[in-house]
């Protein structure tokens, strides 16, 4: 049985004719996935995309990873700019060899989208080092306790541990979350997507209350991003995520609850 609402959005998502449906769960993704959390308000597709796209990355799902790619691309809703620096933001919350696979698809899918079209795409230009931020030491690392503040709105740590010193500070905040590719506020959408599926409890808390305090996504949109994560990584997650959001609202303060 066809879902006319759901068979549009599923179109208008993925960029392609619906399969016809033959089991349970095609039935049920169907009307849900798509007759329902696609059309909520709330989030934009754009934002819903970026949602789903860490979550089918990191969950390793060969089908789904190639064509969430694709239909990103293809509908212009992500540049392909924007989806190279997803790879890397991902690969910061999510792990390099993900993110290597997740880089080939979408290497594999702009190839093919243009080859379809009778076109052969340009090559990649190389990045100039310029892209790499401040190469003096103290201003990097000024820069990236800075950045760390401002994202996570409390001080930056002491860097006497290689993991503060050369990957927080010098790399994750030093230089990735300030990066022009995306702004701060698809960056939080990712993080907290990444942070989530990986059952990371303290970033969990800190990125999902740092979002919500910097008023950078607001509680309708957090709450939108917690159905989406839900419908894509699973509803046992999704509750975990939820608990995490309704706790960091409840300690915001009171002044700020308006937005609601």
């Amino acid at each position: 049985m066809s879902n006319n609402n759901a068979d549009e959005t599923f179109r208008a998502v993925l960029h392609r004719e619906p399969t016809e449906i033959s089991t349970p769960f095609q039935q049920v993704s169907r009307d849900f996935v798509f007759g329902e959390v696609w059309s909520r308000p709330g989030l934009s597709r754009k934002d819903r995309r970026w949602v789903a796209l860490a979550c089918v990355a990191g969950a390793d799902a060969p089908g789904p990873i190639e064509a969430y790619v694709r239909a990103a691309l293809e509908s212009g809703d992500i540049q392909l700019e924007e989806m190279l620096e997803f790879v890397l933001h991902f690969a910061v919350y999510s792990g390099w060899p993900k993110a290597s696979h997740l880089e080939g698809a979408v290497m594999r899918q702009w190839t093919q989208i243009h080859r379809d079209r009778g076109e052969e795409p340009a090559p990649w230009p190389t990045l100039s080092h310029n892209t790499l931020g401040s190469s003096e030491w103290d201003e990097r690392f000024e820069a990236g306790a800075q950045e760390f503040a401002d994202v996570n709105l409390i001080p930056a740590p002491p860097h006497n541990t290689p993991y503060r010193h050369a990957g927080i500070l010098n790399f994750v905040f030093g230089h990735v979350w300030q990066r022009p590719g995306l702004t701060r506020r698809e960056r939080r959408i990712i993080t907290v997507a990444c942070v989530s599926f990986n059952d990371a409890i303290t970033p969990m808390r800190s990125h999902v209350g740092a979002a919500l305090h910097s008023g950078d996504i607001t509680k309708v949109e957090m709450d939108e991003i917690v159905v989406q994560f839900s419908a894509y990584y699973g509803f046992a997650k999704g509750e975990a995520l939820s608990e995490i959001v309704e706790t960091a609202w409840a300690e915001k303060p009171a002044a700020q609850l308006a937005q609601k």
